[in-house]
């Protein structure tokens, strides 16, 4: 199972995940959060805990998990964060979903 697109836009690219998000890439790539992009925002139901980030070895709630798919630019690189359940947005830098 994969997670589902729902068709819609999760979070607005104002919303307080987005912002997370930028927030959090800006601080890390050193940059304006100005510089970075907001590319998309898609809303996605995670099949478990890991938001579609799964480190090997790790378990996870098993549980259907709805979020979002933040999909962010800065300069030519794209990166993409992954929101959902009660946790903040987190940068995913190799997805599995």
């Amino acid at each position: 199972m994969t997670e589902t697109p729902s068709g819609s836009t999760a979070a607005a690219p104002g919303s307080a995940d987005v912002r997370a998000a930028v927030a959090d890439l800006a601080s890390a790539l050193g940059v304006d959060p100005a510089e970075v992009e907001v590319v998309a925002v898609e809303e996605v139901t995670w099949r478990n805990g890991s938001r579609g980030c799964a480190v090997p070895g790790d378990m996870y709630t098993q549980a259907l998990i709805d979020g979002s798919r933040i999909t962010l630019r800065a300069g030519e690189q794209q990166f993409e964060y992954h929101a959902g359940g009660s946790r903040p947005p987190a940068l995913c830098e190799n997805p599995t979903e």
